[in-house]
């Protein structure tokens, strides 16, 4: 294996638990150091948003993940992450000194620094002379570098009930310099009884202890936990990591804001406890999380991940509160729904639409990658005859506006735009234009979505009409799961769909579905061979 990391060892549960010299700070540690808590790091462990100088790391202490405290007293817990240049950790080139909060649900948080740029490192964590499974992580190219190639696993909608996550055994084994999770980390809703492989433990989550309960079910999962200590992972929420179809501080559900701001509150605390952070999110305070962030990889590429939830307008066209209809995504006749063409309503939020645009403005990159968790192109299906489209307005399609405010500012400057995204449990490669679906309007940017890990797509006849209404998607198929695998060099960006039937078994194999294809400076995916 390269870089000396085995993937079939980590697979198999290697580097479990072992007992180290107890270095407690006090009596009280001392008795947790002793009570035998060898299953401390059952949730394993995590790095995420590498730089040119270091990562993040993460893990939680919970011996017990699925009680409310995690089978932890309420101590403040010393602990800290070893970061080594080699696996057996005989070069220890960084020791961080961390506490686990028990109003943190004991998470622990570090940022190494300092470190050099464009390698691989192996990170543990030792708590109570207990240690921790061993990851692996790097750090980015230098700013002033240019590097061979970028390779990225895209990955979004890992719905624990719709089937196995062994596409994550099928990725951690991939060479790969990160994962790109687009969104719906976990869900908070159930499929039906006669369409689940498996069970979520426990009812939707509405409060703090049920989104840690949800979150230690999901991080309980082998194959997920694999990929987690395989790459460092660049991470972006979608709806489900609160709830289905929210926007900003609505329900779709319709509830007061005031109750559902402190649901929200509650999911986003629970995401931050259970993910490694970028460095804007260091210390949760709520109630709100800034999670958009750049990836820069060298000269490259410069990769930003963007937030299309939290600060969103509501949907256009809702049922009002108190209604007893239900907000959220809904198909709409884009001639009925005067609020479509509102030019003040935003996906991303003002703020945001400013960051992203200075920063578009302001990069030299050779490709410009833009992150988000869903379909950027039309998705649009006929009405009836002489009718208007329809749109659904959960969608980009129902924030006409906005989508043509970030297609103009990425398309000043470098032609190499590309857009990444999720959401909607279908591989699709699709061209973007000024005016969607028009062959006389100019290629602005090139689009790729990968599929699910485990939640099902559109039925054939949806799929088919969704492709034949929109002629920018050159590539869409909903019956298989798995993830993209996005290579970005000095010449192309090229896209391997990996996909399997649906629904996912632990014994599911996984293929090559499809390849696309864009050019440097020549907008527009092509199928290759």
């Amino acid at each position: 294996m390269s870089n000396g990391f085995d993937r079939r060892a980590l697979l198999r549960g290697a580097a479990a638990f072992c007992a180290m010299p107890a270095w407690a700070q006090n009596a009280r540690e001392a008795e947790w150091a002793s009570s035998g808590r060898v299953g401390a790091f059952s949730l394993g462990v995590a790095s995420g948003f590498p730089q040119p100088d270091g990562f993040s790391v993460w893990t939680r202490l919970a011996p017990q993940p699925m009680q409310a405290d995690g089978g932890i007293p309420p101590l403040r817990i010393q602990a800290r992450c070893e970061i080594a240049s080699d696996p057996q950790f005989a070069n220890v080139v960084q020791a961080l000194p961390l506490v686990a909060e028990p109003s943190r649900a004991h998470s622990l948080h570090g940022f190494a620094s300092g470190l050099q740029a464009d390698s691989w490192y192996w990170y543990r964590f030792i708590s109570g002379g207990l240690v921790s499974p061993v990851g692996r992580a790097r750090t980015a190219p230098a700013p002033s570098a240019l590097p061979a190639k970028l390779r990225l696993i895209l990955a979004s909608c890992q719905h624990f009930e719709a089937g196995h996550f062994s596409a994550w055994r099928h990725a951690a084994q991939q060479e790969a310099d990160a994962v790109l999770f687009v969104g719906d980390y976990i869900y908070e809703n159930h499929y039906s009884r006669a369409t689940r492989l498996r069970e979520h433990d426990g009812d939707a989550p509405r409060d703090l202890a049920g989104y840690r309960r949800r979150y230690a079910h999901y991080k309980s999962d082998a194959d997920l936990q694999a990929a987690h200590a395989a790459f460092p992972w660049m991470l972006m929420w979608d709806d489900h990591e609160v709830e289905n179809d929210y926007a900003a501080l609505a329900s779709a559900r319709l509830i007061e804001p005031a109750e559902f701001a402190r649901q929200r509150l509650a999911a986003y605390q629970a995401y931050w406890e259970h993910q490694p952070m970028p460095r804007s999110a260091a210390v949760f305070t709520g109630p709100e999380l800034a999670l958009h962030t750049r990836l820069r990889w060298g000269n490259l590429a410069d990769l930003w991940t963007l937030d299309t939830r939290q600060f969103r307008s509501v949907h256009a066209c809702q049922a009002p509160p108190g209604s007893g209809g239900k907000d959220g995504g809904q198909l709409v006749s884009a001639n009925s729904c005067a609020e479509l063409a509102d030019p003040d309503r935003s996906l991303l939020g003002a703020a945001q639409e400013r960051w992203i645009g200075g920063e578009l403005a302001a990069s030299s990159a050779a490709w410009r990658v833009l992150a988000q968790p869903t379909q950027v192109s039309a998705t649009t299906l006929p009405g009836r005859p002489g009718g208007s489209d329809q749109v659904w307005t959960d969608a980009w399609d129902g924030y006409p506006a906005a989508r043509e405010r970030l297609l103009k500012a990425a398309s000043q400057g470098s032609k190499s735009v590309l857009t990444l995204g999720g959401d909607v449990h279908r591989h699709v490669a699709a061209n973007l234009r000024a005016v969607s679906n028009d062959e006389r309007s100019p290629i602005l940017a090139s689009e790729f979505v990968a599929t699910s890990i485990s939640s099902r797509g559109l039925n054939d006849v949806a799929l088919t009409a969704l492709k034949a209404h929109n002629p920018d998607i050159t590539h869409a198929r909903s019956d298989e799961r798995g993830y993209a695998l996005v290579d970005i060099d000095v010449k192309k960006a090229a896209c391997d769909f990996i996909g399997t039937t649906h629904p996912v078994r632990n014994s599911s194999v996984f293929r090559r579905q499809a390849r696309f294809e864009v050019a440097l400076n020549s907008p527009g995916v092509k199928l290759a061979s």
